[in-house]
C-alpha cells in the first residue's frame, strides 16, 4: 500500500466475509443484466430506421446512461467483495462520488429533455419538425451530461483540497458521505450542493411533472386516439422518474440519518440505490413503448428460428 495515498475505509457492509460469493453473484449477474439488457435496447434503437426519432434517442440515451451509472458503482463492489478489507483511495472515492451524482443529474436532464419531446410532439404537433431539429436534440444531449459534469467537477475539485480527520465512511460506496470526513464542515460546499440539487434534479422534476401536467391537459379535451398515443408515450417516462426520484430520496435519507438507520436497513437501501434503477429502464420500455416491443419480440423470434 502506498504510504501517500489517503485511503478510505468502506464500512457499510454486513458480514463480508460470511457471504461474499453470494454478494457477489448477486451484483454480478445484476451487471451482466444491466449491460444486455440496456444495450439491447440501444442497439435496437441504432438500427431500425423507424427509431431514429427524437424520443427513441433520448431512451438510448437514457439506458447509456443507466449503464454508465452501473459502472461507476459495480465494478468497485465485485473487487470488494472479493477483498479482504474493503477500502478505496480518497482520489478513487472522489471520483465514484462525481460520478455517482454527475450521471443521476443528467438522469434528471434527460427525463425532462423527453418530457419536452412529448409536449411539443402532442400538444404542437405541426411545430414538431422545425422545434425538435436534428441541431436541438445535440443540444439537448450535450447539456444533460455537461451541466450537471461541470458543476459536480467544482465541487469534486474543493473537496480533493479538504483536510480530513476521519477515514471510515458507513457505506458501499461513495455518496455525499463523503463531507462527513471532513475536519471542519464547510458551510459554502452546503450551500453549493443544494444549488446542485436544485440545478439538476428539483427544476428539472418540475418541469416534467409541469409538462406532463399540459400534456394530459390538452389530451383529456382531444379524442381517444390521442389521449391513447399520450398515455403509451408519457406512461413509461412518468414511471422511470417516479422510480428514479424515490431513490434520490433514499439517497438523501441515508446519508442525513445514517446513524439511526440499522446497518442491514441501510445496506439493503443502498443496494437498491444501486440495483432498481438501471434493471428498471429497460424493462420499462422494452414492455410499455409499443415500436420497441414490437422490434424486441422480432429480435427474439428471429434467434429462436436460428437456434
Amino acid at each position: 500500500m502506498d504510504l501517500n495515498v489517503t485511503y478510505i475505509t468502506l464500512d457499510g457492509y454486513v458480514e463480508v466475509h460470511k457471504y461474499r460469493y453470494l454478494y457477489f453473484m448477486i451484483i454480478f449477474i445484476a451487471y451482466i443484466l444491466i449491460i444486455c439488457s440496456n444495450s439491447t435496447i440501444v442497439y435496437l434503437i441504432w438500427i431500425h430506421q423507424n427509431l431514429h426519432e427524437p424520443m427513441y434517442v433520448f431512451i438510448a440515451a437514457l439506458l447509456i446512461n443507466s449503464v454508465l451509472y452501473s459502472t461507476a458503482i459495480y465494478p468497485k463492489l465485485l473487487i470488494d467483495f472479493l477483498s479482504e478489507k474493503q477500502i478505496i483511495s480518497y482520489s478513487a472515492c472522489l471520483c465514484q462520488y462525481f460520478m455517482f451524482y454527475s450521471l443521476g443529474g443528467s438522469e434528471f436532464l434527460l427525463l425532462a429533455a423527453m418530457a419536452y419531446d412529448r409536449y411539443v410532439s402532442i400538444c404542437k404537433p405541426l411545430q414538431y419538425p422545425t422545434v425538435m431539429r436534428k441541431a436541438t436534440v445535440i443540444i439537448f444531449l450535450a447539456s444533460a451530461w455537461l451541466v450537471p459534469a461541470c458543476q459536480l467537477l467544482v465541487s469534486t475539485t474543493v473537496n480533493a483540497n479538504k483536510k480530513l480527520c476521519r477515514f471510515t465512511l458507513q457505506v458501499i460506496f461513495c455518496n455525499n458521505s463523503l463531507y462527513k470526513l471532513h475536519c471542519v464542515p464547510s458551510r459554502a460546499i452546503s450551500i453549493y450542493g443544494v444549488f446542485i440539487l436544485l440545478n439538476v434534479a428539483l427544476f428539472p422534476l418540475l418541469f416534467i411533472l409541469f409538462t406532463y401536467a399540459k400534456i394530459f391537459t390538452v389530451t383529456s379535451r382531444s379524442c381517444r386516439a390521442v389521449r391513447t398515443k399520450a398515455a403509451e408515450t408519457c406512461l413509461p417516462h412518468l414511471l422511470v422518474l417516479m422510480n428514479f426520484s424515490l431513490l434520490c430520496t433514499y439517497d438523501v435519507t441515508l446519508v442525513r440519518l445514517e446513524s439511526d438507520i440499522p446497518k442491514m436497513a441501510r445496506l439493503i437501501m443502498t443496494l437498491q440505490l444501486a440495483l432498481y434503477h438501471p434493471l428498471f429502464n429497460p424493462v420499462i420500455y422494452g414492455l410499455k413503448m409499443k415500436e420497441i416491443s414490437k422490434h424486441l419480440k422480432q429480435l427474439f423470434c428471429q434467434h429462436k428460428m436460428n437456434l
